[in-house]
């Protein structure tokens, strides 16, 4: 008895939630642990079709660096990487994009349709979706002028294209994106996936982004969790060194989404299960908010 009553109240509790994003957009970043551990990405899927069912509409950007580089290991394809950015020339484009698109789209595409959703994987080359242009890099060189670093065919995102998105939405479809760009030449590019979902979160005007992520959120000075910060507040931690390594980008990438119209942005931890609603339809939530 004890269990039913904590059971409605957890539902109880979530009702103004549901409320709230009802009829929403939330574009989801998946990456980390939680695709690789077979119970958290189960969870993962069984969350998103919940989210769907309730009248939310989830978007999917996925990654897949791990499984990339387990391909080139076997086709003994040396991985390089500068400033944490993967070196990507014309053969290793090849097996990125046959593994983002080819294989880990469609395993994520066909575990959400397993479980009972309605998934349809695409890259961004499906109706120009995702339009990129080379990325350049300047790196600043001690008593030299700036150099310029040659990633290959790393992209960055010049502009979405709705229409498919809005498309399957109007059907009830789950879109599953994997983050391959097209050039103006015709070039696939290789595009880091939480910009991929921070723009597309912008074309959309997405009530939420959500970055999953292998850490417990954004840390403070004194390596505490921060709920809830402003954009303000985000930036300070960049410039004052507080925010290190990978939390960088994530954290700019949050700020650029809300400056661009999205209502909140997420930094959680996928190797919680059911993070996704845990963060979503509960009043502590879990990770770290960012707002306007």
């Amino acid at each position: 008895m004890r269990e039913g009553r904590e059971t409605a109240e957890i539902l109880i509790e979530s009702l103004p939630y549901i409320k709230e994003f009802f009829g929403k957009t939330v574009v989801i970043k998946y990456g980390g642990h939680a695709m690789v551990d077979e119970n958290l990405k189960k969870n993962f899927a069984l969350d998103i079709i919940l989210m769907k069912y309730i009248g939310i509409n989830p978007v999917i950007v996925h990654g897949g660096g791990p499984q990339i580089n387990q391909f080139l290991k076997k086709m003994n394809i040396q991985s390089n990487y500068i400033d944490g950015m993967r070196v990507t020339d014309g053969e290793t484009m090849d097996v990125v994009e046959m593994v983002l698109v080819g294989k880990v789209n469609k395993e994520i595409v066909g575990l959400i349709n397993f479980h009972g959703g309605r998934a349809i994987g695409l890259s961004g080359r499906d109706g120009d979706l995702i339009q990129a242009r080379k990325m350049k890099i300047m790196k600043e060189v001690e008593d030299a002028p700036p150099e310029l670093i040659d990633l290959g065919r790393v992209g960055e995102v010049t502009h979405v294209n709705p229409e498919v998105l809005l498309t399957l939405d109007t059907k009830d479809f789950i879109p599953v994106v994997a983050p391959v760009g097209v050039g103006e030449e015709g070039l696939a590019y290789n595009i880091n996936a939480d910009f991929v979902a921070g723009a597309i979160a912008e074309e959309l005007k997405a009530e939420k982004l959500v970055l999953l992520t292998d850490v417990e959120g954004v840390l403070d000075e004194a390596r505490e969790i921060i709920s809830s910060m402003n954009l303000q507040k985000a930036q300070g931690l960049i410039e004052s060194g507080t925010a290190t390594g990978g939390m960088i980008p994530k954290i700019g990438c949050c700020i650029k989404t809300i400056k661009g119209g999205v209502g909140k942005a997420h930094i959680i931890d996928g190797r919680i299960p059911h993070a996704l609603l845990l963060e979503t339809f509960t009043r502590e939530g879990i990770g770290t908010e960012i707002i306007l």
